[in-house]
């Protein structure tokens, strides 16, 4: 037990060694070190941040032609995938595509939720064969039905 009791107080002590060491290095004659000053100074820290040009900020309301070409892009690979899931998997594949693109598109997903019927009018126009490949295989009338989530 003896021989515990001194190896602690040996651990103590060696560990107590290695704490102040520091502080009593810091403690040394410091006449050649220059002082810190006794009262703060009036320094002023100024951060400017740029503001965006107009053609950084995406308008949310607006489908470029490249956002059009990218809806038909990402609807063609998955129609084969929504068939084999059967109508009611497919819609909800189909719903996460059409998530997915507006929001790599600026946030689209505001004018989806205000008009579903976008969907429809950007595929008619863009791509009319995926559209209605989707539709058979969705099993709906109309892109806009098969879209939960968004408004009307």
């Amino acid at each position: 037990m003896t021989h515990h009791r001194y190896r602690a107080t040996r651990a103590l002590l060696i560990a107590g060694v290695l704490v102040t060491g520091p502080v009593l290095v810091g403690c040394a004659d410091d006449k050649d070190v220059d002082s810190p000053p006794t009262s703060p100074t009036d320094a002023t820290v100024s951060i400017t941040m740029p503001t965006p040009s107009s053609s950084q900020v995406p308008n949310t309301d607006e489908i470029t032609p490249e956002a059009a070409k990218q809806l038909c892009d990402m609807i063609r690979p998955e129609i084969d995938r929504w068939r084999g899931q059967g109508p009611t998997v497919g819609k909800v594949s189909f719903n996460g595509t059409v998530h997915n693109w507006a929001a790599r598109n600026g946030g689209l997903n505001d004018t989806v939720v205000r008009d579903r019927s976008v969907v429809d009018a950007i595929t008619t126009q863009n791509c009319p064969d995926v559209r209605q490949q989707a539709l058979e295989a969705l099993d709906i009338p109309d892109l806009a039905s098969g879209l939960a989530g968004f408004g009307r």
